[in-house]
């Protein structure tokens, strides 16, 4: 046997494992008497080098949470932070104009500060966040942020915009210390902090008063801390170090979701990840019972208690804050609505009776009150609108009315002669204020126009005692109506407590709405049918104010039992979803989630001055992520095969590594991107940036896998031209990031895209327009609008074809002269409409300095429809020189002295025309009646009116209708 032989040295102990405590002494300690404390084996060494560290300054003891950086990465981390800042807050204040969702976002500061209540789809912390800033900052809630494109006024929007801002730069070092928590190189997790630095996408969310910015930091907030977390379980559990990542990842799990509910994407990801740790150590034979019963324990307390409790104190809050009454109470329940300051209600009468004056509610809705006002619908009996309102009003009150021939059953007779209402009773509503009563025929309604749907209204008058239309039979809702604190409420109607449904005695059908709103004819309130086919749940009414002369004072009062904060906590989170799900509506720039891993679209955020802020990705960034997705798809399933044919890949410790790494980056991306799939709400491209964030890590994950074997130098150069890349197509797309000066031109050729609809005509044909000020008008045809009233038509815009012809020409007379006319500042485009909205209001275009002109008024007629009534000829005699033509004809002025009777009920009204330019009009508005003023000489009717062929039209249409008049 041969002398020579090498001992193989023990095997490692398991992750997480030391080796057990010995007396003996070491067989290292005979060997080497004096050890040094740094030593490591060449597979250590390798590994050592590999995350950065130099010789001589390594050290055994592991990092908190196996995170190992050297002074060297502080600085670069310091020098991360420092161009992020720069990137995000360059201009921060330009634009000084409200943009995209900032309309809504800082409206709900507003409501903050002035404690108003409000319902919004998103949880309140980032919102929270940036009601601080502007208070801080001194801000008194008083600006409306009504439009997009409207200027700043006393608003401190800058430090409101710097939250987000602040929060996107911070994420830049998160990412990078989350790729070196994965054990990934240096070179690597920079290339991942600059791609998210200049990510073009995120750099203009982060610059305005949105929630994406807030939400993608916590979500990296909280990977890195569970990664961290993970490297400090796998090290030694049950320590302080353990307990401090496991509880902070817990707390920004809370943070996260309490952004927006797309945190709970980040929540499943960390739940996942801890199933698999549960799992292994369940499977693990040396792991007892009880140890893994702590595991457990821990973990449940600190990933779903925390977080519960975190996001119940935002709600918390939320209420304190949020302690008046506002626009937002008309989404909750009444009882809820009783909490806040300014909707306390006095106690009233539990006992309901024939001539009690009442007011009725709406059960399912929230929609409001009952209610009717002398406004008429347009359409159909054109009787007085029956609606819900949200809000206390005299118009809500209704006086009960009995119905039938014979008396109630004496069963519901009080002891003081009052009458109750049963169920089966047959009455009437009287509406106190107009005195008409709640009606119901045979007539479609104007919005919900279907068969089994008719129309509600008010109908009668004083001294009128009604038809059997008026009639409604009450049915209690046993089930609804069923009260501990009160066992008559399924017997007699009781107020607040008795649930019921009325039906038309007629036809069947049962008072009934739904939310649906009506027009601005009707004030876009909730509109009321009575429906043969109801819903149960939009048919139930209730009584909430009951008053009659002859209860005595002591009789039984109720009032609303005020819920809690879980109540309150629950009845918001209904709602939250409820009206979440009903954003279904289409927009102008909504995408779906097939289209964001391509780039396919952006949004159109803001137009203004020739500038443009549009949400585009950095299509390198972009692409190469989405391309990292499909790679990793591709070679996990590729691996998968090999190992079913016998093939060992997993044996290998590098492959093992990556698959890890890259497994859980890709699982955070499919489940922040797959269940956008499956939702039928409103979408858009910033809904996939925290998927995005995940993709960017998977990219530079898989970076790290694919220059594993290359030499470092080699590598740097690979990481260099990536990031060139990705700063190369940031600034191409940086004028669309922070609205700054661009060139069509540039524009054009940045249009790489078919589908990228940011407008290049809104920019200038070169930079030197925007230093000089002289920027020309947009070549697109802006369209004149002028505004005419009508009695029956409402409010109509029409295109002032007359203003627009003076204006070119106008245009062309500039042309022509030296003097250089700089026009005022463009209105910002609302990307919320989904299509060109017209003002009602004229709209004047900037016209050059000209000699100033008198204003001179351009009167039409209105169009009257006609009904059988007003085919009757009235006695009163039209205005000398004017003649009425029938429906859709020509209404106007003549020369001659006729003597005609009028065809309508009412003179017609003239309505003064306010156009864009005070020069008189040379033709009329298409689509409107031509408009003719007194021809008195040839000077007045050039001076005041339409050229004078129109006379003779006004007299061959007399003629043909009055020929009698003629001869």
């Amino acid at each position: 046997m041969s002398g020579n032989f090498r001992a193989r040295r023990p095997a490692s102990p398991p992750p997480g494992a030391g080796y057990p405590p010995s007396t003996a002494v070491p067989l290292t300690a005979v060997r080497f008497p004096h050890p040094r404390q740094d030593h490591l084996d060449a597979d250590a060494r390798r590994e050592a080098a590999s995350k950065g560290f130099a010789p001589g300054r390594l050290k055994s003891n592991i990092s908190s949470g196996g995170l190992s950086i050297t002074s060297g990465e502080v600085k670069l981390l310091i020098g991360l932070v420092l161009v992020a800042a720069a990137v995000r807050l360059y201009r921060i204040s330009r634009p000084n104009s409200v943009v995209f969702d900032e309309v809504h976002f800082g409206k709900f500061a507003s409501r903050y500060i002035k404690t108003q209540y409000f319902v919004d789809v998103h949880p309140p912390l980032a919102k929270l966040l940036i009601t601080l800033a502007a208070f801080l900052f001194g801000y008194d809630g008083h600006f409306d942020f009504k439009d997009i494109g409207k200027v700043y006024e006393n608003v401190p929007y800058v430090a409101m915009r710097m939250v987000p801002a602040l929060l996107g730069v911070a994420t830049v070092p998160l990412a990078y210390l989350t790729l070196r928590a994965l054990d990934c190189r240096a070179t690597t997790s920079l290339v991942a902090a600059l791609f998210i630095t200049f990510e073009n996408g995120l750099v203009t969310q982060s610059r305005h008063i949105l929630l994406d910015s807030p939400l993608i930091f916590f979500t990296s907030l909280s990977i890195f801390s569970w990664v961290g977390f993970c490297n400090e379980d796998k090290h030694k559990p049950f320590t302080d170090s353990w307990w401090t990542w496991l509880v902070l990842s817990g707390l920004s799990l809370g943070a996260v979701v309490s952004c927006k509910w797309v945190g709970l994407f980040t929540i499943a990801t960390v739940g996942f990840s801890t199933i698999y740790q549960l799992w292994v150590l369940i499977t693990d034979i040396r792991i007892p019972p009880k140890l893994f019963i702590r595991h457990f324990a821990a973990r449940a307390l600190c990933l779903i208690v925390i977080p519960v409790l975190f996001y119940m104190t935002m709600f918390q809050i939320h209420f304190l804050i949020l302690g008046s009454s506002g626009e937002g109470d008309g989404f909750m329940s009444s009882e809820f609505q009783h909490t806040l300051g300014g909707r306390g209600m006095e106690d009233t009468f539990a006992d309901v009776a024939l001539g009690s004056e009442v007011t009725f509610r709406h059960v399912n809705t929230q929609g409001g009150y009952l209610h009717s006002h002398p406004s008429v619908y347009p359409g159909g009996s054109k009787q007085q609108q029956i609606t819900l309102y949200p809000h206390r009003d005299h118009n809500n009150d209704w006086r009960i009315v009995n119905a039938t021939h014979i008396d109630p059953p004496v069963i519901s007779e009080s002891p003081n002669g009052l009458r109750y209402i049963t169920p089966g009773m047959r009455i009437k509503l009287r509406h106190i204020s107009t005195e008409k009563m709640l009606h119901s025929h045979d007539i479609r309604p104007p919005v919900s126009e279907v068969e089994f749907q008719n129309e509600v209204s008010a109908y009668g008058a004083p001294g009128f005692q009604g038809d059997a239309n008026d009639d409604w039979i009450l049915e209690i809702d046993e089930v609804a109506s069923r009260d501990r604190r009160d066992r008559e409420a399924v017997k007699r109607l009781r107020t607040l407590r008795t649930k019921f449904r009325l039906r038309h005695a007629l036809t069947g059908c049962y008072l009934f709405s739904h939310k649906v709103k009506l027009p601005e004819w009707g004030f876009e309130q909730q509109e009321v049918t009575c429906n043969k086919n109801a819903v149960r749940a939009n048919s139930l009414w209730f009584v909430e104010t009951a008053m009659h002369p002859d209860l005595p004072a002591d009789a039984p009062k109720v009032n609303y039992r005020l819920p809690g904060f879980f109540a309150k906590f629950l009845e918001l989170q209904q709602v939250m979803w409820t009206t979440n799900a009903g954003l279904t509506d289409r927009h102008l720039f909504d995408s779906r989630p097939d289209a964001w891993p391509r780039l396919r679209r952006g949004i159109n955020f803001w137009v203004k001055d020739h500038r443009q802020i549009y949400l585009i990705g950095n299509p390198m960034v972009w692409w190469l992520s989405t391309l990292a997705v499909v790679a990793y798809v591709g070679v996990r399933g590729l691996l998968i095969l090999r190992e079913k044919r016998g093939f060992k890949d997993f044996n290998n410790s590098t492959v093992v590594k990556y698959d890890g790494v890259c497994g859980f980056l890709f699982m955070g991306w499919a489940l922040h991107y797959g269940p956008f799939w499956i939702m039928g709400r409103q979408l858009f491209l910033h809904h996939y940036f925290p998927a995005l964030y995940f993709a960017i890590l998977l990219s530079c994950g898989i970076f790290d896998f694919v220059t594993s074997s290359l030499r470092p130098k080699i590598r740097l150069q690979i990481a260099a031209v990536l990031c060139i890349l990705a700063i190369w197509n940031f600034s191409k797309f940086s004028p669309l990031a922070y609205g700054t000066p661009w060139t069509k031109q540039s524009c054009e050729a940045a249009k790489w895209g078919k589908h990228w609809d940011f407008s290049c005509n809104d920019f200038l044909d070169n930079l030197s327009q925007y230093n000089t000020g002289a920027a020309p008008p947009t070549p697109s045809k802006a369209i004149v609008q002028t505004t005419i009233s009508d009695p029956f038509r409402g409010e109509i815009v029409v295109e002032d074809k007359a203003a627009a012809q003076r204006q070119q020409e106008q245009q062309a007379e500039e042309e022509e002269n030296t003097s250089v006319y700089i026009p005022k500042a463009e209105p910002g485009r609302d990307v919320f409409a989904e299509a060109p909205v017209k003002d009602i209001r004229s709209q004047n275009v900037p016209q050059p300095p000209k000699a100033p002109q008198e204003d001179e008024e351009k009167l039409i007629s209105s169009v009257i429809p006609q009904s059988p009534d007003m085919e009757q000829h009235d006695n009163n005699k039209v205005a000398e020189g004017e003649e009425t033509v029938g429906e859709g004809k020509y209404i106007g002025n003549t020369a001659k002295n006729d003597k005609l009777q009028m065809n309508a009920e009412k003179e017609p009204e003239k309505v003064q025309i306010q156009t864009s330019s005070p020069v008189p009009p040379e033709e009329d508005v298409e689509g409107m009646d031509p408009v003719i003023l007194p021809a008195l000489n040839d000077e007045k009717a050039k001076e005041n009116g339409p050229l004078g062929e129109a006379d003779a039209a006004a007299d061959k249409v007399a003629k043909e209708l009055f020929p009698e008049e003629a001869e």
